[in-house]
């Protein structure tokens, strides 16, 4: 039986060492951490229980095609409630949109906004929705090794209505001119890698899978979807180790013949890294095998990075949902401050998670459990005293925009920024989402998923194929996986 090391525990690393290990390989997965999930994973403090990262379960027929994998379902290992609203918008005090679950509803808000503009919004929904069942049920599936992978009928005959060649903007613009819906359509772009203005049209399919698909909730937290996953990885054979550091690549020649874990050198058959790749290249590799040099990687275009406040509440807050963004300020200047000029942004957006609106068992009884997240550009400079800075100029609009005290009410409070994502997770330029979304790093433009200098040591994550965030993350391990199948079934061939 051929021995797999998996290198991370995130929804990348968890998802290729699951299908691995259910087809037939001793799969190890080495996690630095003490617990899994990589940036999913969650910590508990003094009665609060906070999901780290990912907050939005977005595209939940991923998550069903994956379990689906093992004759499984998401409701084997959580249960998931649909948010309704899925989310409010404040542009100001007392202005502010509830999203609301179901077309139907959206279709209402859009006439009241903008009269007549119900009809165009199902026609954006329809076209949201093509792009959606090409990109997320065909072209992210892809290793992206080859250009010929993109030389597929379904993809000539819809080029135009894929609108690659149309920034978001323009796109949206078409269709709609009021101002806070044109806001309320763009905002996911902000975490994609660019702004509006350069984020090709094609990722109106975020819209399709926000508005027509949902936004729900794992009861529990984020964190039940990898204790789920890390469930079904064990009954599939996965060993974990946690606080379990790879250090360096032992080669043979073209090969890793062993990986050093604490110092200490364990020999496998393949290596899967779904650690980061920057960090994997220019750290564990000799500078002879590795695939791209630093200046490469300093030329990559980065999704941003993120200022996060973990704050635990000893009252319940008035008006709350379960998400909130605040557009108060200029949205189009602070992605210009991540995107165009790197800096520390002037008058950020940002965005509140408060799970205990939804779901008691967060926090203590009468008791709030917040995350607030602010996009920044990565690679900045992080010091505790930007960190409260930057606490200091959103609170007070936080508490005006909602009409109530809050700060004298935080019982509990964490940081965690650039500093934190290079400390726990080794991540290039402290950034927290991975690369950005541009047209020249798409499919076999982003970093590869193989090292053509080292045979057995394959790639995966949210600096490779298909991009950032957690249901591609998951994807981009079913697609190392069988990549790596596909390759050792070759090898047996030859021998």
């Amino acid at each position: 039986m051929k021995k797999i090391a998996v290198i991370g525990s995130g929804f990348s690393g968890l998802a290729a060492a699951t299908c691995l290990a259910h087809h037939g390989y001793d799969v190890t997965v080495l996690e630095k951490n003490s617990s899994a999930g990589g940036r999913a994973r969650k910590f508990e403090a003094e009665g609060f229980t906070f999901d780290m990262g990912p907050s939005w379960y977005w595209m939940p027929d991923v998550f069903e095609k994956y379990f689906a994998l093992f004759g499984k379902k998401p409701s084997d290992y959580y249960e998931l409630d649909r948010l309704s609203p899925s989310y409010r918008i404040y542009f100001g005090r007392n202005d502010f949109l509830d999203i609301p679950a179901g077309v139907d509803a959206l279709c209402a808000m859009f006439d009241q906004l903008e009269p007549g503009s119900s009809r165009k919004l199902l026609q954006f929904l329809d076209e949201g929705r093509y792009k959606y069942e090409i990109g997320i049920n065909d072209l992210v599936y892809k290793p992206g090794l080859s250009v010929s992978e993109l030389i597929d009928p379904k993809l000539f005959a819809g080029v135009f209505k894929l609108h690659v060649f149309q920034s978001i903007s323009q796109y949206v613009r078409k269709f709609f001119k009021e101002p806070r819906l044109i806001q309320l359509l763009e905002f996911p772009v902000l975490f994609l890698g660019a702004t509006a203005q350069k984020t090709p049209a094609l990722y109106s399919l975020m819209n399709y899978a926000d508005m027509a698909l949902g936004t729900w909730y794992p009861k529990g937290g984020m964190h039940k979807v990898v204790e789920g996953m890390t469930r079904l990885a064990q009954e599939k054979g996965v060993h974990f180790e946690f606080n379990s550091e790879v250090t360096r690549f032992n080669l043979n020649q073209n090969s890793i013949q062993d990986v050093m874990v604490n110092g200490t050198p364990r020999a496998f058959d393949y290596v899967v890294a779904g650690a980061d790749y920057h960090h994997v290249e220019q750290t564990l590799l000799p500078a002879s095998h590795r695939r791209y040099s630093e200046t490469y990687w300093q030329n990559r275009d980065m999704a941003p990075s993120s200022l996060i406040f973990y704050l635990g509440l000893n009252k319940k807050l008035n008006g709350m949902l379960h998400h909130t963004l605040f557009f108060d300020e200029d949205f189009g200047n602070h992605a210009r401050e991540i995107y165009e000029n790197p800096q520390w942004p002037t008058a950020p957006q940002f965005y509140v998670s408060c799970p205990s609106q939804t779901d008691p068992t967060v926090a203590p009884p009468g008791c709030e459990n917040i995350f607030i997240l602010i996009p920044v550009a990565p690679g900045l400079t992080d010091t505790p005293e930007i960190r409260e800075r930057y606490y200091n100029l959103v609170m007070p609009r936080f508490e005006a925009l909602l009409g109530q005290s809050i700060r004298e009410h935080v019982v509990y409070k964490r940081s965690y920024a650039h500093a934190d994502f290079q400390a726990d997770y080794h991540a290039f330029k402290g950034n927290a989402y991975g690369l950005a979304n541009t047209i020249k790093q798409t499919a076999n433009l982003k970093p590869s998923i193989l090292n053509k200098k080292v045979r057995n040591l394959f790639y995966t994550g949210q600096l490779t194929v298909p991009g950032p965030g957690v249901p591609p993350s998951l994807i981009s391990g079913q697609v190392v996986a069988a990549q790596l199948m596909k390759q050792d079934e070759r090898a047996k061939v030859s021998v």
